[in-house]
């Protein structure tokens, strides 16, 4: 019986997607909306995403301009901004706020590079957890005798060729946000 990878393939394609995520959600001294997606505000008793309360716009490369629906969200939101620690500073006038991303210094590059790296490891834990989980399932399979010790080696040898190709995938995810940020 020949192990079915489908499934782990779709499990390592959600990994790099998670990481992709969690790359445009830092500050890297440009405008970009998404930044916002991890931040919530309170609204009529409940919390929620900035989207779901207001229309965020790219105003220039440094500065997005969110237009609440109801105006008394405005306080709230930038409530939430500053309460999120991005380092983002944010300007009120009376049709909305302003958040103004400030320029990267060598240091604050530096300790960004740090933490793409931090999210890449933590990616790759996750893909050598899901590696240890198929592994054990092959092994199970061989012990109840629904795969022979040579299928089993050569799942051994596909495994190992779809990690390797997931860990080429997430390096070049991290080296191509390493070059924007770095740039």
């Amino acid at each position: 019986m020949q192990y079915n990878f489908l499934i782990f393939k779709g499990e390592l394609k959600k990994i790099e997607e998670f990481l992709s995520k969690e790359y445009t959600q830092l500050n890297i001294g440009r405008a970009s909306p998404m930044v916002l997606d991890g931040i919530v505000v309170e609204s009529y008793g409940s919390f929620g995403p900035i989207k779901n309360v207001a229309s965020i716009s790219v105003e220039d490369p440094k500065t997005l301009r969110i237009a609440p629906w109801d105006k008394g969200h405005i306080k709230d939101i930038e409530k939430a901004i500053m309460a999120s620690n991005l380092g983002l500073s944010t300007a009120v006038d009376d049709s909305g706020i302003r958040v103004i991303f400030p320029q990267l210094t060598t240091e604050s590059r530096q300790r960004l590079v740090k933490l793409l790296k931090e999210k890449l490891e933590e990616s790759r834990i996750t893909v050598r957890q899901e590696r240890e989980r198929i592994w054990d399932e092959v092994q199970a399979l061989e012990k109840e005798s629904k795969m022979t010790e040579d299928e089993k080696f050569r799942a051994k040898e596909e495994l190992q060729k779809v990690i390797d190709e997931a860990n080429v995938n997430l390096e070049a995810i991290f080296e191509k946000k390493e070059r924007e940020v770095m740039n």
